[in-house]
Parts: structure tokens; C-alpha cells; sequence
């Protein structure tokens, strides 16, 4: 069984009040039972994490060595500016996807550039709590 790791970052933790018109009107909760629910129907062993500061961030990415065997993470903000997040996944290794629950691209110019696609094997935008189903599904059936 593959252990997966999902981590999200800022302001994810405001799902449900925040934008709803943009983020829909399920709460974090709803999130994170999508992703244990999901996760175990495809045979993945999943943690998940959330927080809004860059350097806890980068703590779980760090911890995430010699322990998963595979990185979900939306980034938040922190996708657009933070090098340290990218330079955390490049140092512990592991096979990473990117995910984002709105279509970064097609937003406002700031948010097309993603520090963390520089890293990430996939990047997944736009497709809401599915995306991180497709995720999870990327990294159980990626050859080792």
C-alpha cells in the first residue's frame, strides 16, 4: 500500500466561505473526508495536512522523507511565490503532483506561474475535489 501525503496550504482551510462562487460551498471538512474516502477505495494509505504557513509547509515536506512514497500538494498562494517550497520538494525527492481546486490559468496573471511545476510530475487545475482523486490515482499507479 502506497502512503501518500497531501498537504494544503493557505486560506484552504476557508473552503466553504471563502469565494464560494469560485471554491464552491463545501468546507475543508468535506475535503478531507473526499480525500481519506477516496484514497482508501483506491488502495492508498493517505495523510492529511493543512496549514497556512510557508515554513510548517516546508516542515512536512521535509518530515515526508524515508516515510511516504508520494506528494499531493496545493500550495495555495505559496504556488506563485515561494521558491522554499520548491526547493523542499526537490530536496526530499519524491514523486509529486500538483493541485489546484480552480484553473489557475485561466485567472488572474499572477497565478499562471507555479513555482511547485517546476518540480511536480503533474499538475492538476481546475477540477475541484477530483483533482485530488486523479492525483492520488497518479501516484498509487506510477511505476517505482
Amino acid at each position: 500500500m502506497k502512503k501518500i501525503l497531501v498537504i494544503n496550504g493557505p486560506n484552504l482551510n476557508m473552503l466553504g466561505i471563502r469565494e464560494p462562487g469560485l471554491y464552491g460551498k463545501s468546507d475543508y471538512a468535506s475535503l478531507v473526508r473526499f480525500i481519506e474516502e477516496r484514497a482508501a477505495l483506491s488502495g492508498a494509505d493517505v495523510s492529511v495536512v493543512q496549514s497556512n504557513s510557508e515554513g510548517a509547509i516546508i516542515d512536512y515536506i521535509q518530515r515526508s522523507l524515508n516515510i511516504f512514497d508520494g506528494i499531493v500538494i496545493n500550495a495555495g498562494g505559496y504556488t506563485h511565490t515561494s521558491v522554499a517550497i520548491l526547493d523542499a520538494l526537490k530536496a526530499v525527492g519524491l514523486p509529486a503532483v500538483e493541485v489546484h481546486l480552480t484553473d489557475i490559468y485561466s485567472r488572474e496573471e499572477f497565478r499562471r506561474f507555479s513555482y511547485v511545476s517546476l518540480y511536480a510530475e503533474k499538475t492538476i487545475a481546475g477540477k475541484g475535489f477530483e483533482g485530488y482523486a486523479e492525483a492520488i490515482d497518479y501516484l498509487i499507479n506510477k511505476k517505482v
